[in-house]
């Protein structure tokens, strides 16, 4: 059994379409979701902590900047997602046939949903600290509702700020491996590297 064939053109290699618009929403997207998330953790909360005096004045200042953001965030993170799905179905071929491309996706969409879920989380937790420092009747009657455990809240918080800068700092630097692996020559290598792997199988001729 022989294997298929694997076309190593570098014409065809250096040819590679251009996905401006894709890559312009995937790279834009990361870049807010991960700018926004570090600048959260280290100017909002910081200035609500050092300016808020209390912590109910602390919490309402850092709620209204969070709540003015996630509209934004929720964008960038649609457009970085269709970005890279698009990317995705673009260099398909790619994925099968170049040695370690497959591994980086893999990795890269294991860190995405790693950042998904705790970008929802943080939301999750943000809400209820909003919801107990509120003054506002509606507030106070779910508060009385469904206790809320602030200091836990603030806790997990306090922890979960600095993971999601650091699961999109990740995927940053896998964008910038993808990059690499895009170049011709590494093309060209991984896919003799695969062609390689693929004779070297017991069984093969």
């Amino acid at each position: 059994m022989a294997p298929s064939v694997i076309r190593t053109d570098p014409e065809e290699l250096q040819m590679s379409e251009r996905n401006t618009v894709l890559r312009s929403m995937h790279d834009l997207g990361l870049a807010a979701w991960f700018g926004g998330s570090l600048m959260g953790a280290v100017a909002l909360n910081g200035a609500a902590d050092a300016e808020g005096g209390t912590w109910r004045s602390a919490a309402r200042i850092a709620s209204v900047g969070w709540a003015r953001w996630t509209p934004v965030n929720a964008a960038a993170i649609a457009m970085h997602l269709v970005g890279g799905s698009g990317l995705l179905a673009a260099n398909a071929s790619r994925v099968g046939t170049q040695k370690g491309v497959a591994a980086s996706t893999i990795a890269k969409t294991v860190l995405t949903g790693a950042a998904l879920a705790v970008t929802a989380y943080s939301r999750v937790l943000g809400k209820k600290i909003e919801l107990a420092s509120s003054d506002s009747p509606e507030a106070q009657d779910k508060a009385v509702k469904h206790p809320i455990d602030t200091d836990k809240a603030q806790r997990d918080l306090a922890r979960v700020q600095w993971v999601l800068p650091a699961v999109t700092g990740g995927l940053i630097v896998l964008n910038a491996l993808h990059g690499e692996q895009q170049r011709p020559a590494e093309q060209m290598q991984g896919m003799f590297q695969r062609v390689g792997s693929m004779t070297a199988w017991p069984g093969m001729h």
